[in-house]
């Protein structure tokens, strides 16, 4: 039963980057592909129905950690409150930039906002690659259980952001990045969409190379993670995801198939999370100390007849959450204007939608 948990939990991680990473990318494009007023009010039409919505997954996953394997978000928060308060307020920090946006006309209040929103979503981009990379290098884990470890790493001291959690962090930015270009070359026409295509053909090319240099580190790294893949067979269908994925990106930009395009960047990002999963399992922590205090999915996993009551209600949740999202997006399709499409609800949304806010 905890193996179907940390399946489900891979899954729901695996969509909530799927979807909030395109917000992501938009928002780290979104001084560099929109030069106006306007031409920024498209982009932000195009994520103005979802982007809330598209966090719902986050929250999702962290309740359902908590309930599946308590004993790991006990331990990974032992030692992360700070990087944990700083993802916290970045994502405030991209919601209030959005909502606040459109309250008032004055150019330099909607610039400083533009500014607060790109930089918030380039920074939590970078944080939550940064918080990949420490899962896949491992934590300082006691025989206790806990850690404790500084943000940055010192003579002796593993931190949270050292040399490899940046490029891995790095790979994240450049990903999600190319993520956002895709989805805005998508769901926009015009100047914002012809930049975006641009955006996205280098930025593809970015995470090629930073994907292969982040491989090869990671294999320095956590080498156990490779042989687990290697005697998975199963675990081929994610590497097909990965090439499959990105070949569609490329192939999409190149004959102006938009939608195929971003797709493929969906299953680029989804290849790469099921495979770092599968090398994991069972691991949910390592432990740079000795390899015994790792925490795993046995370990730290609630009761069987817990895992089997949480199922009977998880999965009518899940069910729901898709066939609404399916409904948004249906119900949203369609290239975005700031003039009309695209509006959804809030002050964000009337930003969106190109009206004042009441």
């Amino acid at each position: 039963m905890y193996a179907l948990w940390y399946a489900l939990l891979a899954f729901m991680l695996t969509v909530y980057v799927i979807l909030d990473g395109f917000d992501f990318g938009a928002g780290i494009l979104h001084l560099f592909i929109a030069k106006s007023d306007r031409e920024r009010r498209t982009v932000l039409a195009a994520i103005g129905p979802v982007w809330d919505g598209n966090e719902v997954w986050l929250v999702a996953f962290g309740g359902t950690l908590v309930f599946a394997f308590p004993r790991a978000y006990a331990t990974a928060f032992s030692g992360f409150y700070l990087p944990l308060m700083m993802v916290l307020w970045l994502l405030v920090l991209r919601g209030v930039a959005i909502e606040f946006r459109s309250l008032e006309e004055n150019p330099l209040w909607r610039s400083f906002w533009d500014a607060v929103f790109a930089l918030a979503s380039a920074v939590l981009a970078l944080v939550l690659g940064v918080a990949l990379g420490n899962v896949l290098r491992g934590v300082p884990i006691d025989r206790a259980g806990w850690f404790q470890a500084p943000l940055f790493a010192s003579e002796g001291r593993t931190g949270a952001i050292d040399a490899y959690t940046v490029l891995v962090g790095l790979f994240a930015l450049v990903a999600l990045g190319a993520h956002g270009a895709l989805y805005l070359n998508w769901k926009t026409a015009g100047p914002v969409g012809e930049r975006s295509a641009r955006a996205a053909r280098v930025l593809l090319a970015l995470t090629i190379a930073l994907g292969i240099a982040t491989t090869l580190a990671t294999h320095a790294v956590r080498p156990a993670l490779y042989e687990r893949l290697l005697a998975r067979p199963w675990s081929g269908a994610f590497a097909a995801a990965i090439a499959g994925g990105l070949l569609a990106a490329i192939a999409g930009l190149r004959r102006r198939r938009e939608l195929g395009a971003f797709l493929g960047s969906s299953a680029l990002l989804a290849g790469l999370l099921g495979a770092t999963a599968a090398g994991l399992y069972p691991t949910l922590l390592p432990s740079t100390i000795d390899g015994r205090y790792s925490v795993t999915a046995p370990s730290a996993a609630t009761g069987e007849h817990g895992l089997l009551v949480g199922l009977a209600w998880w999965v009518p949740a899940v069910l729901l959450s898709i066939g609404y999202f399916g409904y948004l997006f249906r119900s949203f399709a369609g290239k975005v204007s700031p003039d009309g499409a695209g509006d959804g609800v809030g002050d964000g949304a009337r930003e969106t939608a190109g009206t004042p806010p009441a």
